[in-house]
């Protein structure tokens, strides 16, 4: 994958608050193409597996708990400069923080139940896109 490509999740907060269809409105509006889509849930082992890069941050088991208590929708989304537009598009991880108008702004309940997932590099993207997808599972 290329800098063409990005990875979200909606996550089980924003999934259970009903905003799978606000989200992905968003992202079309955004301009970005989703080129993968389900709806499905995590377990505690493969929620711990993708996010493994936080495993010795003192939040690894409440963000393994949350990310795995309910239903996900994964995406694989196309759009020049994917990462850093779709970074932008969600604001920062604190809804606090984030820009009016940004998902986690308008979706996010707190820093820990943010709304979404966005990669944070061309090659985080390719990692969480094939962790979730098979290539046969991307039309781009």
């Amino acid at each position: 994958m290329s800098n063409n490509l990005t990875f979200t999740m909606i996550k089980p907060g924003a999934v259970k608050n009903g905003h799978i269809g606000n989200i992905l409105a968003k992202i079309n509006e955004g301009g970005f193409k989703i080129v993968a889509l389900k709806y499905t849930k995590l377990s505690a082992e493969k929620a711990g597996e993708f996010y493994a890069v936080h495993k010795e941050r003192p939040f690894y088991g409440e963000l393994v708990e949350f990310m795995s208590s309910g239903p996900i929708v994964a995406a694989v989304l196309q759009k020049e400069n994917a990462v850093e537009d779709f970074r932008k598009l969600i604001g920062a991880t604190n809804p606090a923080d984030a820009d009016a108008g940004t998902i986690r702004a308008l979706y996010a309940t707190s820093i820990g139940e943010n709304a979404v997932h966005g990669s944070d590099s061309d090659d985080n993207a390719n990692i969480e896109a094939n962790f979730h997808f098979a290539s046969t599972d991307m039309f781009a």
